[in-house]
């Protein structure tokens, strides 16, 4: 899985809820440059649908994997612009 790419920073959300991960996964992914890649880490089982919807409504980011377990949610988000 992110075996694939380069992960930037690591942003741990466990135990918050909807709609907080996203809500944080935005701001972090602000912060980053062109090409960095935000790894989010999260409990919420609902941030593995509000995560893959909030990347494929939002221009500059790229959803590049999710994977469950564990009791924990892993998302990886590109900024592409």
């Amino acid at each position: 899985m992110s075996d694939a790419f380069d992960i930037t920073e690591t942003l741990d959300v466990k135990g918050a809820s909807c709609p907080m991960p996203v809500v944080q996964t935005k701001s972090a992914i602000d912060e980053l440059e062109t090409g960095d890649v935000l790894e989010v880490l999260a409990t919420d089982p609902g941030s593995m649908s509000d995560i893959d919807g909030w990347a494929a409504g939002t221009e500059g980011v790229e959803l590049l994997d999710q994977a469950a377990g564990d009791d924990v949610y892993k998302h990886y988000v590109r900024r592409t612009e």
